[in-house]
């Protein structure tokens, strides 16, 4: 027996569509009054460019806009959360931005590969994007002045630094770290094809041992093929009979694929770090990180004294990790980051003391710290 719906839980048609037409008026309403603001918001921001402009200023200042984003977040009541309003505003933010000046990025392309991705997320749509084939063309790029900033991979959480990245930092070291994204990575397993007659999965290398785990046990009959990018696999994903791709969603919309399984990658707290990489030098905000890299003696307890440098001066470091010299002494060069700002009395003070035990020390940028999105 169809239970019918007790009287007063519903409201007759008419009512409910007279309702329905006042809340849109209401809603149409407030878009204007949002559209006015926003305007007299960037009508503000292109007399500060201009401003800038006449004093010689960055137009980017990763410092005042992660000011504008926390501010608006912690006075954020809801009910949209905080990813949605970080994200109108990233965009009001670049809009008003381009106002002063169009910027260019350079990033690992294709589109909707994870470094446009994190490109996005630090910069907005309203820039000028230039994908390059490979890291080392992102620091060249930067230094030729063909770009006024680069986004690279750093590190991720579950396979450690990248090391192409490490590597341009030691042969290009005037190219300094201006700011960071942390993103959260979810890899998809896209194809227009059922899973079980997939016969190759194509991705990045980091992509593919992000999920080695869950594609070994839920496609094991499939080959896993190594690309330069996880873009450049939902293309190829999307053009041969039997592939797949493991990729972001936003690389399944636009290659034409299905996302046959979300979130496969084996750690649930997969992120990865990735460096606004440029030639100009963030202030200080009070919530920062230095990064550098030093080369020791080749002799022992080098390495135990240049990091008790830190030790003595209680300054927490954030990362180290060591990569190849390529010297005839077989000796390493320590990338570290840590919490400060070279502005800082106790910071500048333990760079001296590192230059002291260490045969080199580069500052790669002191950036504010950020926190992780997606």
């Amino acid at each position: 027996m169809t239970r019918k719906p007790e009287s007063g839980n519903t409201m007759p048609p008419r009512k409910a569509e007279a309702a329905l037409r006042s809340l849109r008026t209401q809603i149409d309403r407030l878009d204007v009054q949002i559209l006015k603001l926003v305007n007299e918001r960037a009508v503000h921001a292109a007399e500060i460019g201009q401003l800038k402009n006449d004093h010689g200023s960055e137009v980017f200042t990763p410092v005042r806009e992660e000011e504008v984003l926390s501010h608006v977040l912690e006075s954020n009541k809801g009910p949209l959360p905080a990813d949605t309003v970080r994200a109108v505003f990233r965009e009001i933010i670049s809009g008003s931005r381009a106002l002063q000046k169009r910027l260019k990025v350079a990033y690992l392309g294709p589109e909707y590969s994870f470094s446009h991705l994190a490109a996005v997320e630090r910069f907005g749509h309203s820039v000028e994007f230039v994908k390059v084939s490979s890291i080392a063309a992102v620091f060249e790029e930067v230094q030729r002045g063909h770009v006024e900033f680069g986004v690279v991979p750093l590190e991720n959480s579950t396979n450690g630094s990248i090391s192409d990245t490490l590597d341009m930092f030691v042969r290009i070291p005037q190219v300094i770290i201006c700011a960071e994204v942390k993103l959260r990575i979810h890899h998809n397993l896209l194809a227009n094809v059922e899973h079980q007659r997939i016969n190759r999965i194509y991705s990045h290398p980091q992509a593919l041992s992000q999920c080695r785990t869950w594609l070994a046990k839920n496609v094991p009959h499939a080959l896993l093929k190594e690309v330069s990018s996880t873009a450049v696999a939902a293309d190829l994903a999307q053009k041969e009979p039997g592939a797949a791709a493991v990729a972001s969603k936003q690389a399944a919309v636009t290659y034409g694929l299905r996302v046959l399984f979300e979130n496969i990658e084996d750690s649930p707290y997969n992120e990865t770090r990735f460096a606004v990489i440029g030639t100009q030098k963030s202030p200080r905000t009070g919530h920062d990180k230095t990064a550098a890299m030093f080369r020791i003696p080749h002799s022992p307890g080098s390495l135990v004294e240049a990091l008790d440098v830190f030790k003595q001066s209680k300054i927490n470091l954030t990362w180290i990790e060591a990569f190849p010299a390529r010297t005839a002494q077989n000796e390493y060069i320590f990338f570290v980051d840590f919490d400060g700002h070279l502005e800082d009395a106790k910071v500048a003070k333990a760079l001296k003391a590192l230059h002291e035990q260490c045969e080199e020390v580069t500052v790669l940028g002191s950036f504010p710290a950020a926190e992780v999105s997606g």
